[in-house]
C-alpha cells in the first residue's frame, strides 16, 4: 500500500492505481489526505455553502455575526404572534415578506451566515417561492379577500362540482 493512500486509515482506499495529479486538498499539516479521485466510504465533514461565512467579523458578538437569519426569524416570529392575536392577514403577509427579504439578502450579501443552507440559487428559489406563495395565499384568504383571481374560482367550481 502506498504511503499517502492508506496512511490516514481510510477504509477501502485503493492501493494500486492512482494518477500523480489526482491529489486532494491538503490537510492542516499540508499533506494531501488522499491521492485518489475515488470518494471515501465514510464522509468525515461537509463543505460550507457558498456565502455561509459570518455576516460580521469574528470579533463581533454572536448575534451580530448572524444578523441576517436573526432578522428573518424575528420577522417570522412577529408574524406568528400577529397571527395568534387574530390579525391573520397581516401576520401571514409579514411571514411571507420575511422569506422574501431572506431571498433578497441571500442574493445581495456576500456572506449571510446561517441563512445560507444550500447553494445560493437554491436558497433564493426556495425562500422566494415560499414567500410569494404565503403572501398570495394570505391576500386571497376568505372572508373578504384583498386579491380576487376570477379563473381560480371557476377552476374550483369546475373541479369540485
Amino acid at each position: 500500500m502506498r504511503e499517502a493512500e492508506g496512511a490516514e486509515g481510510e477504509p477501502g482506499a485503493p492501493d494500486a492505481v492512482s494518477a500523480p495529479d489526482a491529489v486532494s486538498a491538503p490537510d492542516a499539516e499540508g499533506k494531501p489526505r488522499r491521492t485518489t479521485r475515488r470518494f471515501p466510504l465514510f464522509t468525515r465533514d461537509t463543505a460550507r455553502p457558498e456565502g455561509g461565512g459570518r455576516a460580521a467579523g469574528g470579533d463581533a458578538p454572536a448575534p451580530a455575526r448572524q444578523w441576517p437569519i436573526l432578522a428573518v426569524l424575528s420577522a417570522v416570529g412577529l408574524g406568528l404572534l400577529l397571527t395568534a392575536l387574530d390579525v391573520f392577514r397581516l401576520g401571514t403577509i409579514l411571514i411571507g415578506a420575511a422569506l422574501l427579504a431572506g431571498a433578497v439578502m441571500r442574493w445581495m450579501l456576500p456572506d449571510v451566515g446561517m441563512l445560507a443552507v444550500r447553494s445560493r440559487f437554491t436558497d433564493m428559489l426556495t425562500y422566494g417561492v415560499l414567500g410569494v406563495a404565503i403572501v398570495l395565499l394570505s391576500l386571497m384568504a376568505q372572508p373578504n379577500p384583498w386579491l380576487v383571481i376570477p379563473f381560480l374560482d371557476d377552476t374550483l367550481h369546475f373541479t369540485v362540482r
